[in-house]
């Protein structure tokens, strides 16, 4: 089978948490040492207590307008807010208000709820585009909206409504968090960080965001995007690339199919000849 060449005994970082073990089996089965640090849990969606308050204030007719940023978390926050309510008065409280959405994907899950948003942002979508559209359309003076957040907040564009004189809350949907116990993911950032890893694989975009999120907080972002020049960065598909790329982190290869048996398979390939280009004076 030549399983065994694969990677060859280099050292094979994964961020993994629910399939940790299989990552981990995976590695091995190719010939690379595993260092699988889990790096994300789900959060119950009724623990998303900023979003069920934005749903109390939205049935009261408390808003003018509702900015969705994110497929993904338009839909997660539809879910949480039926964990209290009917989907009918969800709708409703929706349908009242001036929906902004940002791009395909939040338009994609609002026409699931047979809802059509008043304003769409065009590509390539970044917040001085939302703030373009809507200066286009609206007056935002005295206006109360609410910007759906997934993940990261944008302070840029909250900034931007507020001095066009919008009244602003902020909505974050949480749909994962940093593990319970990070002491595994800081000890794997650590060995990449201290060149101790040949190889590191992302299975989704949430890991990257994490392992960012923490990295910022120790300000060693930085030093991160250095230590990964110098080693073989695979990526599952093109959302993870995308979420790599936006923090200029290297991305080497990605497999024919975003599936993770193949990504490690077609990486442990591929290992030995892309570090001969990245590290040109050790090989």
């Amino acid at each position: 089978m030549g399983d065994q060449q694969g990677f060859n005994g280099l050292r094979v970082a994964a961020f993994e948490s629910r399939l940790a073990t299989e990552m981990a089996r995976l590695i091995t089965r190719y010939g690379g040492q595993p260092l699988v640090a889990p790096s994300m849990r789900e959060v119950p969606l009724q623990d998303n207590t900023e979003v069920l308050q934005f749903g109390e204030e939205l049935l009261a007719r408390q808003f003018d307008m509702v900015i969705l940023l994110t497929g993904v978390g338009t839909r997660t926050m539809v879910e949480v807010l039926q964990t209290r309510h009917p989907l009918d008065r969800i709708k409703a409280g929706l349908a009242r208000v001036s929906l902004v959405a940002r791009g395909p994907k939040p338009i994609a899950a609002l026409k699931e709820l047979g809802l059509t948003p008043e304003i769409s942002v065009p590509e390539p979508n970044t917040w001085r585009d939302i703030l373009q559209a809507l200066d286009a359309r609206k007056t935002l003076s005295g206006l109360r909206i609410a910007v759906q957040e997934y993940g990261v907040s944008n302070a840029e564009l909250l900034e931007g409504l507020r001095e066009r004189g919008a009244v602003v809350s902020h909505v974050p949907v949480y749909r994962w968090a940093l593990p319970e116990d990070i002491t595994p993911l800081r000890r794997a950032l650590d060995q990449i960080l201290s060149s101790q890893v040949e190889v590191v694989l992302f299975t989704n975009a949430v890991q990257v965001e994490h392992v960012m999120q923490l990295l910022e907080q120790n300000r060693r972002a930085e030093e991160f995007q250095q230590a990964l020049r110098q080693m073989v960065v695979g990526s599952i598909g093109e959302i993870a690339s995308e979420r790599l790329r936006s923090y200029s982190l290297p991305v080497d290869l990605e497999p024919s199919h975003p599936k993770m048996g193949i990504l490690v398979k077609e990486t442990s390939e591929q290992a030995r000849a892309i570090l001969q280009v990245k590290r040109p004076a050790t090989t």
